[in-house]
Parts: C-alpha cells; sequence; structure tokens
C-alpha cells in the first residue's frame, strides 16, 4: 500500500478544529490502517514531526428510511498529535 493511499481526507469539523490549535488533526483512513502506518504517511506528506497517534474505529449504524432498512457504513479516524511548533496547512 502507498503512503497517499493510506489518508483519505482531513476531518473538517468544529471540534477538530478546536483542537487544531493544540497541534491535533484528524483524519479519515484505510480500514486497514495502523498507528504506525499513518504516522509515517503523515510524517512523509506533510513534512512534520508527529509526537502520537489515536486511531478510533466507528461502527457502522443502522438507519430506517421510510419502510426500509440500511446501514450507515463505519469508517476509522486518526487523531495526529504533532510535536510542538509544528502545523500542517490544510
Amino acid at each position: 500500500m502507498k503512503v497517499k493511499d493510506i489518508i483519505l481526507k482531513p476531518i473538517l469539523t468544529e471540534k477538530i478544529q478546536l483542537l487544531e490549535q493544540d497541534g491535533v488533526y484528524g483524519f479519515l483512513v484505510q480500514k486497514n490502517a495502523n498507528k504506525k502506518t499513518v504516522k509515517e504517511a503523515v510524517e512523509k506528506i506533510f513534512n512534520v514531526k508527529v509526537k502520537k497517534v489515536r486511531i478510533i474505529n466507528v461502527k457502522p449504524k443502522k438507519r430506517q428510511f421510510a419502510r426500509k432498512e440500511g446501514k450507515k457504513s463505519g469508517y476509522k479516524k486518526a487523531l495526529v498529535f504533532l510535536e510542538k511548533g509544528e502545523k500542517i496547512e490544510i
């Protein structure tokens, strides 16, 4: 798997934008990504030093549309903590 394929897209919510002031950034990542691969990918793509990574698995949820039942797809997200003084321009 290539480094660019691990990170799908950045998460741009209000909560993540508040955390960005403290050097924490959120990304949607591949289902088979782990902390080590996410750290290497972020360091290589954005040229920053990563302090730590936290991975969160969001499980799929059931949804009902009129009389039909469906599923909202699950995903995996990563919170990336950068070293002090580092910044990512998204």
